[in-house]
């Protein structure tokens, strides 16, 4: 049976609708970096997707190509998530979505090398006649955090968000944006198929003791 990160790591991918606090371990990703709406049909957003996508598909079939890599396990590619910030907000300002900026990523099991993500994007390359330069492999170690199953469409986060920090901060956290901390989404729910007041959202923040 493939290896499912969402059900081995139940405490990243399937938290309660309540917020708890996290250590979060470091993990490794396909990343794009842009900024816009990601709601623009055609935009930057919808074209990182797409290569995602295309470079980790490429990397999980690789056991049916001539390329072998070292320590390979059948895996389901896991959610899509995002880190978001914009330019002197801490945390993201939902009614401003044309000034955000994102870092969108999938993660990959830890035996994808440098090397192995170099092939891959050759192949995905030759494969899919797209440009796949954008691509990163990256490491994230994002430590200290809160976090919450949000139930519902995106634009309704704020108040989860509002919960989290009230909980943080009943705990003695304070928020840590930086740099390198983020606010940080992962999508369980197809915002194409899902209905919108059922969609799933984890919800991350960065935070340090008071």
């Amino acid at each position: 049976m493939a290896f499912d990160f969402k059900k081995e790591y139940r405490d990243l991918y399937q938290p309660k609708t309540k917020p708890s606090i996290i250590e979060v371990p470091p993990m490794r990703f396909l990343a794009v970096e842009g900024a816009g709406d990601p709601n623009e049909a055609g935009g930057a957003y919808q074209h990182a997707l797409e290569l995602l996508y295309g470079l980790a598909y490429t990397l999980k079939m690789s056991y049916k190509t001539d390329y072998a890599i070292e320590g390979f396990y059948q895996y389901v590619v896991p959610p899509l998530e995002g880190f978001w910030w914009q330019p002197d907000v801490a945390g993201v300002d939902y009614a401003n979505k044309a000034s955000f900026q994102w870092v969108s990523v999938l993660r990959v099991p830890e035996f994808v090398t440098e090397a192995d993500f170099a092939w891959a994007l050759e192949a995905a390359t030759t494969k899919k006649k797209l440009d796949f330069s954008p691509m990163r492999l990256i490491e994230v170690d994002e430590g200290l955090c809160v976090q919450c199953m949000h139930v519902g469409p995106y634009d309704s986060e704020p108040a989860t968000v509002d919960a989290m920090h009230e909980y943080a901060a009943a705990q003695g956290y304070v928020p840590d944006f930086s740099d390198t901390r983020r606010h940080h989404e992962i999508y369980l729910s197809d915002p194409r198929k899902a209905d919108p007041a059922k969609m799933k959202t984890v919800v991350r923040h960065p935070i340090r003791k008071a």
